[in-house]
């Protein structure tokens, strides 16, 4: 019999539905029944296309004597990450603090007042590699609360505090400088690998592709680091060599093999990275990769409406990468006599690059496309062919799962990306589809009142938008504008930049909040300013404000945007990799934008 989640609309909650957990979706259902029966809430927090999600769903979720367990003493609630970001971060934070590590399912067991006492991560079946099995944490939770619930409330009480992020920094009085700037620079030069590019990561991997670094790093005029940087990605497995788009990360420093679940986010942010490297360096190679990402979108991300869907699993058939690699064999079969050179050109070999730990086979290869490295890239017209066929034959594969909901942030991330395309590459679909998305998003995510909502799927959308999903909506409404000279994208801009403030601003010490003054109140209210692995709410707002204050000349635009770098200029050189975004928004405070080509309506 179906769970609570049998009628959520997000797809990661419905992954859930068939559990023998009795799984609620977080709400006041389930607050309010934890705070009847005085028990503790187990807080299960992941995401879609989260490979380690599905493996802890089929080794404990799915297991009848384990979900008694959890039944029985707890009240169980599945989050999906993407839709309530605000939950997701505070009770990482509060993991993170307690444990020193984060990531993904994310297993946290709090009061009924909300409050964290005890959690982790992945937690295995049985004990293994020093981990205690997911029973004996349930168990010992259980008797922990039954014995000691009062001192548990009380230590839940303290870590309140420190669950606000950002929101206790107090602004800076020092000047906003351009040498902070170039100290960022200096630091991501120390970290840069001059092998494999990136930056950070350490030997062995893994890699993230870091688009808000790349992109200051090319506003700094930085060429060697960002080139290699992007040529690596590129080359390597990372990229899908056949059907376009990235995945979200390689477990290798080299690229090679990937993590294989996309999101529209990261591919929204490199489609705009290699865009604008292809405009510095003039390299067809990165306006080639950025037109593959941007057909991929619209050719498996795209709804009917317009809107854009948040993901693609990493499995297929229960086995991670499944889909996407290759014996030597299969390559021969499907290439013919272009099978040797495409072989050789692809760095596919009988031993092959990949192994799934949980599901063994020799021979299986990522395909890399090692003409980025050494310069010998095949004819255009070669590559073609090839990725024609192998794309032919890999539609034939049984599906990595897709999480069709569509969130209002990504969706933003992905039409300034079109947007830019359109106007620099004079590709009319691209722009097109940017303004489809924009319109969807302005008609179907919007409630009674007109404020912005956060998801939408099967005809209904639904949660307060958070400041991310005003302030990237805000920058791609700019960018259409720019793309488009349409007054209507300006007047959508001011309006929402008008709201942003009105509702998220932080009158006291100045930049945003994360969430609205009007919305849920949680045990916190964050301020989150980290631009990994996407930019912040925060940052994003003070480049929008910035770029709104020069097209309209409102100094009050201008007076918000400088008050989120009050409060970061300081720390955000010193850590560069986590501040990408918030460095691009100081270069343009101290550099202004190049002037608009639009009249802007309403000015002379």
């Amino acid at each position: 019999m179906a769970n609570a989640l049998a009628s959520e609309s997000s797809p990661y909650l419905r992954q859930h539905a068939e559990n023998p957990v009795d799984w609620l979706a977080w709400g006041p259902q389930a607050l309010e029944r934890a705070r009847a029966e005085d028990k503790p809430l187990l807080v299960s927090i992941g995401y879609s296309s989260c490979h380690w999600c599905h493996v802890m769903e089929r080794e404990s979720f799915e297991d009848p004597q384990t979900a008694e367990l959890m039944n029985e003493s707890f009240v169980c609630v599945k989050v999906d990450r993407e839709e309530r970001p605000d939950v997701d971060a505070i009770y990482m934070e509060a993991v993170q603090g307690m444990t020193g590590r984060g990531g993904w399912p994310l297993n946290v067991f709090l009061t009924p007042e909300q409050l964290p006492f005890y959690g982790g991560t992945y937690f295995p079946p049985e004990p293994r590699q020093g981990m205690p099995s997911w029973t004996q944490v349930l168990q010992a939770i259980s008797e922990s609360w039954d014995q000691n619930r009062e001192e548990i409330r009380a230590g839940g009480e303290r870590l309140r505090s420190r669950l606000s992020g950002a929101a206790n920094l107090s602004p800076s009085a020092q000047p906003i400088a351009d040498g902070a700037l170039e100290a960022a620079v200096a630091r991501l030069r120390e970290s840069f690998d001059p092998r494999n590019g990136g930056f950070g990561g350490g030997v062995g991997g893994p890699r993230f592709p870091q688009a808000s670094v790349i992109e200051f790093l090319l506003l700094r005029d930085e060429r060697e680091m960002t080139l290699a940087t992007l040529r690596a990605m590129a080359g390597g497995g990372i990229h899908d060599q056949i059907g376009g788009g990235f995945s979200r990360y390689s477990v290798d420093e080299a690229w090679a093999v990937p993590h294989f679940e996309k999101m529209l986010y990261d591919n929204a942010l490199l489609a705009r990275a290699y865009l604008h490297g292809w405009q510095v360096f003039q390299d067809e190679d990165l306006r080639e990769v950025c037109v593959d990402t941007l057909e991929w979108a619209l050719r498996e991300m795209r709804g009917p409406e317009g809107g854009f869907y948040a993901a693609l699993d990493a499995d297929s058939e229960g086995v991670e990468g499944r889909f996407y690699v290759w014996t030597v064999a299969e390559l021969k079969e499907v290439l013919g006599e272009d099978a040797d050179a495409a072989i050789a050109w692809l760095g596919a070999t009988g031993e092959g690059n990949f192994v799934d730990p949980h599901h063994p086979q020799p021979g299986l290869n990522v395909l890399q496309d090692r003409g980025f490295t050494d310069g010998g890239r095949p004819e255009e017209s070669f590559r073609a062919r090839v990725a024609s066929r192998l794309l032919a034959a890999r539609s034939e594969r049984v599906r990595p799962g897709l999480d069709d909901k569509r969130l209002t942030s990504w969706n933003a991330l992905m039409i300034s990306a079109l947007a830019e395309a359109g106007a620099a590459l004079a590709e009319p679909r691209f722009l097109e589809a940017a303004v489809a998305c924009a319109d969807f998003v302005l008609r179907d995510l919007r409630d009674g009142s007109g404020h912005l909502l956060r998801t939408y799927n099967e005809g209904q959308a639904k949660l307060d938008a958070y400041l991310e999903d005003h302030a990237f909506l805000l920058e791609a409404l700019i960018a259409l504008f720019e793309a488009t000279c349409e007054a209507r994208w300006f007047e959508e801009a001011t309006a929402l930049a008008d709201e942003m403030v009105a509702r998220f601003a932080d009158p006291e010490q100045g930049g945003f909040f994360s969430t609205s003054s009007d919305g849920e109140a949680l045990i916190a209210r964050r301020k989150d300013v980290e631009d990994a692995p996407i930019p912040s709410g925060s940052s994003s707002a003070a480049v929008g404000l910035l770029r709104l204050a020069q097209i309209t000349g409102e100094e009050a635009y201008e007076r918000h945007a400088v008050s989120v770098l009050r409060l970061l200029h300081e720390l955000a050189p010193r850590h560069p990799t986590a501040f990408g975004h918030l460095l691009q928004a100081m270069h343009w405070y101290l550099s202004p934008a190049r002037p608009l080509a639009c009249p802007v309506p309403g000015r002379a």
